[in-house]
């Protein structure tokens, strides 16, 4: 198992084979904390955080892929595509139980009959090799530390292994040993400023989770480890698997501290199941975010900082399309899970980072009053913006940070802000164009379909078109596609997600020392 996960953790790496230099980024005045929905620095800056998991709960629990190459190295090559955070797991077992916590990573491999994982280990990293795990665990959180990253501590499983968890009072799951564990480990990272958040349990799940043991545990397990480790932020998933948070639209937390508190919760694409290889993509993109803001989206907007999500796990491109639509629309906090298995997107490629790398960057932000509120016009198929080149050359698609800034009116026109320009389509297959005649058929855009992607207007003689994406970029208009039940057909280019701004884009870094 090492041996497999480790090398598909680095496949998707080597599509970058030479590491870029990092350009510079604003300073992260630590440690953080919460304002209403938005995690902020000590300057009140939002941060953003997105992340990638790095897992370290498995049988041998030690950091994946670190027998394939030195750990500086994965770190920077986590830093060159754009991640601000780790998601690093762990077994609770590392901290409390001493038999496991004493063994040196050789001795586990051993233990474990892991003799290839064992050499490679000791080829690329022999400082670490007779570490005890606790302490590989920490040197991995340090060498994250040296390459400006900022590390979320996560209690995956109590044991190490591939599959665990339950619910409170489980065979694997004992409530007490949970709660010591919890403070051993925000003690034992206490201080360390690149240790931002700690979350305290993955994927609850079991035939007798009740929201009752939810709310006593979890208000014991988030006060423990604030009292050990007061700077972190406590991080507090549902239940279903991470995927259900409703419970909160009725009841509260109840605790001592404030501004500190972060909920989380877990998109995967396998719950979509057949019906989505199956059905339309529209209706199964309408039908799957739906269910996640009844279960737990609607927050967000209820001021609750929500990060989202901390296990992505998606198999189909279609899937991803109507995630990052939902991502860049609601501007949260993620962690993609991960960068190895099937769930892990093993076939990532340099246009995957493009599509992520507007959704690593903040859109919103706390602090309105010193920024012009306006939307922009987003591809996820591609994590590109509409951008206006010049008032003669067609509309195209480009990076969002050089996005115009667009207003929808409550006559459903899309106006370039500070202009009289508006966008007008003007027949099937040709170029959309800017306009100030704004009376004009193909001047009003309606949002259309479940999906809510489609931006469609009637030509002149009753045609409807949508807006779309030829070979070059160039924004056109088209006969709108996919939108028959029984339509199989991908949408990509023609879903479009008109989303808030404030014009923030600079992407905040944390730096130490």
């Amino acid at each position: 198992m090492q041996i497999q996960m480790g090398r598909f953790f680095f496949l998707s790496f080597f599509f970058l084979s030479i590491l870029c230099l990092l350009p510079l980024k604003p300073v992260v005045a630590l440690p953080l904390h919460t304002n209403s929905r938005w995690i902020v620095d000590e300057d009140g800056a939002r941060v953003k955080l997105a992340c990638v998991n790095w897992p370290s709960h498995q049988e041998a629990p030690v950091a994946e892929g670190l027998s394939n190459h030195p750990v500086d190295l994965i770190s920077k090559r986590i830093a060159s595509l754009g991640f601000n955070c780790v998601r690093l797991t762990l077994p609770l077992f590392l901290a409390i139980d001493q038999s496991l916590a004493s063994l040196t990573v050789r001795q586990s491999f051993q233990r474990l009959g892991l003799l290839e994982s064992l050499a490679g280990f000791q080829a690329n990293n022999p400082s670490m090799l007779d570490l005890p795990l606790t302490s590989a665990y920490q040197a991995v959180v340090s060498n994250l530390a040296d390459n400006n990253m900022m590390v979320i501590l996560d209690s995956h499983f109590s044991e190490p292994s591939f599959h665990d968890n339950g619910v409170f009072g489980d065979q694997h799951f004992n409530p007490d040993l949970w709660v010591k564990g919890l403070t051993r480990i925000a003690t034992m990272f206490s201080g360390v400023p690149n240790v931002v958040g700690m979350s305290l349990r993955n994927e609850l799940r079991c035939p007798n989770q009740n929201v009752k043991d939810w709310y006593r545990y979890m208000q014991k397990g988030a006060e423990a480890v604030h009292s050990a480790n007061p700077d972190v932020l406590v991080i507090i998933s549902g239940l279903s698997d991470g995927t259900d948070l409703s419970f909160l639209l009725n009841q509260q937390l109840e605790l001592t501290f404030t501004g500190k508190l972060v909920l989380e919760m877990h998109w995967h694409g396998s719950r979509v199941g057949r019906a989505g290889e199956t059905s339309n993509p529209n209706k199964v993109c309408g039908r799957v975010v739906d269910s996640i803001m009844r279960r737990g989206g609607v927050l967000l907007q209820q001021g609750w900082p929500l990060m989202f999500v901390s296990e992505l796990g998606v198999d189909d491109n279609r899937h991803l399309n109507c995630f990052f639509g939902l991502a860049a629309e609601l501007d949260f906090d993620w962690a993609l899970w991960t960068l190895e298995e099937t769930n892990g997107l093993m076939n990532w490629n340099s246009s995957f980072f493009q599509r992520i790398s507007a959704l690593q960057s903040p859109l919103q932000g706390p602090d309105v009053s010193r920024v012009r509120r306006h939307k922009i016009i987003f591809h996820p198929s591609t994590g590109l913006c509409i951008l206006r080149e010049s008032g003669s050359e067609p509309l195209k698609l480009g990076p969002c940070t050089k996005s115009e800034a667009w207003g929808y009116t409550p006559q459903k026109l899309l106006t370039v802000k500070g202009t009289y320009f508006c966008l007008q389509a003007v027949g099937l297959g040709k170029p959309a164009k800017l306009s100030i005649i704004c009376t004009k058929p193909g001047s009003n855009w309606e949002i259309i379909s479940d999906s809510k992607m489609y931006l469609s207007t009637k030509l002149g003689d009753g045609t409807r078109v949508c807006l779309d994406v030829d070979s070059s970029s160039t924004i056109v208009t088209d006969a709108c596609k996919c939108l028959g039940r029984g339509d199989m057909c991908d949408p990509g280019s023609q879903w479009f997600k008109v989303v808030d701004s404030t014009n923030i884009t600079r992407r905040p870094i944390l730096q130490i020392g």
